[in-house]
C-alpha cells in the first residue's frame, strides 16, 4: 500500500492578531490622553487662574441671591417657555399629521423656520419687532411672557417634529381597535395614540427641556430688570462689577446643578426604553 502523502501544512501568518492590534491602539489613546492632561497640568498657570476664578470670597457673596432670584428666574422661564412649546408643538404635530393639505404646508413651514432661525433672532423679534408691529400692546407677564414666548415659538418647531414622530411610531393596529372599540378619531388619537407616543418621546423631550434652560440666557437682550436676571444675566454684572470672572463659574455650575441631573434622567428613561423593547 502507498503510503499517502501528507498535506503541507501551511505557515502560521507572521504578526498582530487583531485583538491585539485593537489593544494596541486603544493603549495608544490612553498615553496619548494622559500625556495631554499632564501637558496642561504642567503648563497652566494655576496662580492666575485661581485669582481670576476661583475668588472665595466673591462666590460666598453671591448667596443665597444666585439660588433664590437667577436661578429662580432662570427655572421660571425654562418651565413656561418648555410649557408654550409643547402645547404649541402638539398643535403643529397634528397639523403635519391632518389629511387637509394647508395645515400641513403651514406646519412644515413653520416648523423649517423656526428651525432655521437662531433663537437669537426670536428674541430680538419679541422685544423689537412685536411693539414696533403693535403699538401700545403688552404681551401678558411682561418679561416673563415675552421670554415664554420666544422660549416656546422656537421649541415648538423640535417639539412638533419630535411628537410626529412619537405618534407615527404607534402602530397603526391601535387605532384600528380603538375605531374597532366606537372610538372617534379625534378620541382615539387623545385617549390611546398619544399617550402611547409621550411614552416613546419621553427622553428626546428632556432633551429639549436641557437646551431650554441653557437658551434662557438669551433673555438679556429682552432688557430686564434686577430681578428679573437670570443665571448668565446675573454672573456678567456681578463680574463686571467686581472685575473677577469668579461669578461667570459660579453661574456655570448652578446650570449643571440643573442639567447634569437631567441628563442622567434622560439616559435612564432611554435605557429602560431599549429594556422594554426587548
Amino acid at each position: 500500500m502507498a503510503d499517502t502523502e501528507k498535506t503541507p501544512v501551511p505557515p502560521r501568518r507572521k504578526g498582530l492578531t487583531r485583538r491585539q492590534r485593537r489593544g494596541i491602539s486603544r493603549g495608544i489613546q490612553y498615553a496619548v490622553f494622559v500625556a495631554a492632561v499632564i501637558a496642561f497640568g504642567v503648563t497652566a498657570d494655576w496662580g492666575r487662574l485661581q485669582n481670576q476664578f476661583a475668588q472665595v470670597d466673591i462666590a460666598e457673596r453671591m448667596f443665597p441671591e444666585i439660588i433664590t432670584l437667577a436661578l429662580k428666574n432662570t427655572v421660571l422661564y425654562t418651565v413656561t417657555g418648555f410649557g408654550v412649546g409643547l402645547a404649541l408643538g402638539m398643535v403643529i404635530a397634528l397639523m403635519r399629521l391632518s389629511s387637509v393639505g394647508p395645515y400641513r404646508w403651514l406646519a412644515g413651514v413653520y416648523i423649517e423656520i423656526f428651525r432655521g432661525l437662531p433663537a437669537l433672532l426670536i428674541f430680538i423679534f419679541i422685544g423689537v419687532a412685536v411693539p414696533l408691529a403693535f403699538p401700545g400692546t403688552e404681551i401678558v407677564g411682561g418679561t416673563y411672557g415675552k421670554v415664554a414666548l420666544a422660549l416656546g415659538l422656537v421649541a415648538a418647531a423640535y417639539m412638533a417634529e419630535t411628537i410626529r414622530a412619537g405618534i407615527q411610531a404607534v402602530p397603526k393596529g391601535q387605532m384600528e381597535a380603538a375605531r374597532s372599540l366606537g372610538f372617534s378619531p379625534g378620541r382615539a388619537m387623545v385617549s390611546i395614540i398619544i399617550p402611547q407616543a409621550f411614552r416613546i418621546i419621553l427622553p428626546p423631550l428632556t432633551n429639549e427641556l436641557v437646551l431650554l434652560f441653557k437658551d434662557s440666557s438669551l433673555v438679556l437682550f429682552l432688557g430686564v430688570t434686577l430681578e428679573e436676571r437670570e443665571l448668565s444675566k446675573y454672573g456678567r454684572d456681578l463680574a463686571s462689577q467686581t472685575a473677577n470672572s469668579t461669578p461667570i463659574l459660579v453661574a456655570g455650575l448652578c446650570y449643571l446643578l440643573i442639567t447634569i441631573p437631567l441628563g442622567f434622567v434622560v439616559r435612564r428613561m432611554e435605557a429602560k426604553a431599549q429594556e422594554a423593547v426587548r
